[in-house]
């Protein structure tokens, strides 16, 4: 080859290379940034706050005791929390409160059932002889 073949290749070369670069340079996005919505920011921030309070139910020792006699490894429900989505959580929680409420309630419902009883004993109030 001639040293005037080798240049223009070598100029063709460059040219195939700029044009395929400056054709590229077209295909490019930049990162998209919006603002986030104050929905979006609370969404995350109560599913935050969720996964906090079931870390905190899991640390407790009564918990862990009964997790313990269920044969469940406390760390595999921590990793199990984590990868839970947020409607999961949302969900896991409202049984958890249904059941911490309900007991709650029914201990109230006894402790005011007794008081009563004992008052009815006593003979401080006249309530079951109406019944």
């Amino acid at each position: 080859m001639s040293r005037r073949t080798k240049a223009a290749n070598g100029r063709l070369a460059v040219f195939n290379l700029v044009s395929v670069s400056l054709i590229s340079f077209g295909f490019m996005q930049g990162a998209a940034a919006g603002p986030i919505g104050t929905q979006a920011l609370l969404e995350s921030e109560i599913g935050a706050a969720r996964t906090a309070r079931l870390d905190v139910l899991l640390e407790r020792e009564d918990i862990a005791r009964q997790l313990a006699a269920f044969g469940v490894d406390p760390t595999e429900i921590r990793q199990r929390v984590a990868a839970m989505s947020d409607a999961e959580i949302a969900a896991l929680e409202r049984r958890i409160d249904a059941r911490l409420v309900g007991g709650d309630a029914l201990g109230v419902i006894g402790a005011v059932f007794l008081v009563l009883l004992i008052l009815e004993l006593v003979g401080v109030t006249d309530v079951f002889s109406k019944i």
